[in-house]
C-alpha cells in the first residue's frame, strides 16, 4: 500500500511531498506537516525542504531510501545525498522521490515510513543511525558517539520510525 501523503499545512507547500523539481518552489529548510490520506494509516509526519547532491559517486537518490546531510555543510545548507560516503554519517530523512542532482524536494524527517531497501542490520526496537550503514539504508547504533536519527519498528518489513535531525 503506497503512502499518500497531503500538505496538512497547505499555505506554506508549494510542492507535492512525492516530486523532485528542478527549481526552488519552497524555502530550503522549511519543515512542514504532512498527513496520510491514503490506505496505510500512518497518521502524520513531518518533512523537511532540501536540494538532492548526487556527490563524488553521482549517485541517484531513490524513492524509499535513506539521505544523509551532504558533506560538513549539508545541514546549514539544506542539502543531501544518498552517497553515505559523501556524508558527515548524519540521517537527514527518507526520500519518498527519485531525486538527480540539484533537484529539490521533501524529505520526511518524524513519523512511521517504509524503506525500499533493507536495514544493514538489527531488531525491532533497535536505535539506528547512518555509521556502517550502506548508501541508501541504515545500521544499528553501536556507539553512544552515534547519530541516531531513527528507530527500527518491524524489522523485518523494513519499517522505521523516523527521528531524523533537522
Amino acid at each position: 500500500m503506497p503512502v499518500d501523503f497531503r500538505a496538512a499545512e497547505a499555505e506554506i507547500v508549494s510542492q507535492d511531498f512525492d516530486v523532485a523539481q528542478t527549481y526552488k518552489a519552497n524555502e530550503l529548510g522549511t519543515v512542514a506537516k504532512f498527513r496520510d490520506v491514503g490506505d496505510t494509516d500512518y497518521g502524520s509526519a513531518y518533512f523537511k525542504y532540501v536540494q538532492y547532491k548526487e556527490g563524488t559517486a553521482a549517485v541517484d537518490g531513490v524513492a524509499g531510501e535513506v539521505a544523509y546531510y551532504y558533506t560538513l555543510d549539508g545541514v546549514k545548507n539544506n542539502q543531501v545525498t544518498s552517497d553515505v560516503s559523501d556524508s558527515v554519517n548524519i540521517g537527514a530523512g527518507v526520500m519518498h522521490v527519485a531525486a538527480s542532482d540539484a533537484e529539490y524536494l521533501w524529505i520526511q524527517i518524524s513519523g512511521p515510513a517504509t524503506l525500499t531497501i533493507a536495514l544493514t542490520a538489527g531488531a525491532d526496537g533497535n536505535a539506528l543511525t547512518a555509521v556502517g550503514a550502506g548508501d541508501g539504508t541504515l545500521d544499528v547504533s553501536a556507539a553512544v558517539t552515534d547519530a541516531v536519527c531513527a528507530y527500527a519498528g518491524d524489522h523485518s518489513d523494513n519499517e522505521i520510525i523516523c527521528a531524523f535531525p533537522h
